[in-house]
C-alpha cells in the first residue's frame, strides 16, 4: 500500500531527477565563447593608429571620442582628468600647445573573454618652450580599452609620461644652518 509520505518521496525524487537532467543537459550544450583575441588585437591596433592620426590633425572632437563617458586620463604632471568633459578640455589644451604629436602601439593584448584589452606604446611630441625654443618629447603610454554593448571599443583609462628627465631647477636650494 502506498501512503502519502511515499508518494511525496517518489514525486520529490522525480522532480529532483528532472531538474538535474535539465541542468546537466544545458551545461553540456554550452560552448565556450569563440576566441576573438587576434581579431580584437588587430582592430585595437588599427584604432590606436587612427586615434593618433586624429590627434596629429589636432581634431579635439575626434581625439576625445575614443574615450568612454566615465573614462580617466592620467597626464604627466597634472591631476587625473575624469569624464568626457574634463578629458576633452585636457586634449584641447594639449593639442593647442603642440606642433606635432604621434603615437604607435608596440603591444596590444585582449582578454580571452573579449571584453577588455590594453595597449602599450610610445609617443613623440614637438612643441616650443616659454622662450620659443623647440622641445622634442618622447615617452610611453598605456591605454585600457573596454568593449561596449554595440561591439565597439572605448578607452576607460589612459596614462602617458615622458622618457626625458625633468628640467633641472634654475638655482640650487640653499642649505639652512
Amino acid at each position: 500500500m502506498t501512503g502519502p509520505t511515499q508518494l511525496r518521496r517518489v514525486s520529490s525524487g522525480i522532480i529532483f531527477c528532472s531538474v538535474s537532467c535539465v541542468l546537466f543537459a544545458a551545461g553540456c550544450g554550452q560552448q565556450p565563447p569563440a576566441d576573438t583575441r587576434a581579431a580584437d588585437e588587430s582592430a585595437l591596433r588599427e584604432m590606436d593608429v587612427k586615434w593618433s592620426n586624429s590627434a596629429a590633425a589636432k581634431d579635439v572632437e575626434a581625439t576625445a571620442s575614443y574615450y568612454m563617458d566615465d573614462a580617466s586620463l592620467l597626464p604627466p604632471n597634472a591631476p587625473i582628468q575624469s569624464g568626457k568633459q574634463a578629458i576633452h578640455a585636457a586634449w584641447a589644451g594639449l593639442l593647442g600647445s603642440v606642433d606635432s604629436i604621434a603615437w604607435q602601439p608596440t603591444k596590444v593584448e585582449a582578454s580571452r573573454s573579449g571584453d577588455m584589452a590594453y595597449t602599450i606604446g610610445v609617443y613623440q611630441m614637438n612643441s616650443k618652450d616659454a622662450k620659443g625654443r623647440p622641445v622634442a618629447d618622447h615617452g610611453k603610454y598605456v591605454e585600457v580599452w573596454k568593449k561596449q554593448a554595440d561591439g565597439n571599443w572605448k578607452v576607460v583609462a589612459d596614462i602617458f609620461n615622458s622618457d626625458l628627465l625633468p628640467p633641472a631647477s634654475a638655482a640650487p636650494a640653499k642649505k639652512s644652518k
